[in-house]
């Protein structure tokens, strides 16, 4: 069983512990969409004011739905389109304070009012994104940034494809 009670007001501190449960977690563990779940789980126990937090993956040049917490979801998403898809086509951290303002934001929930969004590469490919919503405008900031940006280094080579990491298993 895990049990993880991450509990600090230091945001910092915060993503650091956020980022060791997540290496124990997935340590070993070939199969992604069981480190994905894992992952989103934590994510949501972990971080305050989300309203979501999950997965979307490449799949054939274009993002779709993996594991999350949170209300159903938009299913696919272009590259390029959104937040996620931005995220995605530049292969850079999409950190938006009012999604109302982004052009094209894709509104998956009409109460997320701030959006983070990571991409997760490994070898030069793009495995998917790590997507955190939010109620509140603004909560997302450079320490939220650089935490998930960690956490997405840490994750690549284990939600890259079975074959990659293993091809016995």
């Amino acid at each position: 069983m895990y049990d993880f009670k991450i509990e600090t007001e230091n945001k910092a501190e915060l993503y650091r512990q956020l980022n060791q449960a997540a290496d124990s977690l997935t340590d070993g563990e070939p199969d992604a969409i069981a480190n994905m779940a894992n992952i989103a789980a934590l994510l949501w126990e972990s971080l305050p004011d989300l309203n979501w937090a999950g997965f979307y993956r490449n799949v054939g040049g274009e993002l779709v739905l993996g594991p999350f917490q949170g209300r159903a979801a938009c299913i696919r998403i272009p590259f390029g389109k959104g937040v996620c898809g931005t995220a995605a086509s530049t292969l850079e951290a999409q950190c938006v304070e009012d999604v109302h303002a982004f052009p094209g934001h894709i509104a998956c929930d009409a109460a997320s009012a701030s959006e983070l969004v990571v991409p997760v590469v490994h070898e030069g490919e793009l495995i998917g994104v790590i997507d955190l919503d939010s109620p509140r405008t603004a909560r997302f900031d450079s320490e939220d940034v650089a935490g998930c940006l960690a956490l997405a280094r840490i994750l690549a080579p284990r939600l890259a494809s079975v074959e990659k990491q293993d091809p016995k298993r």
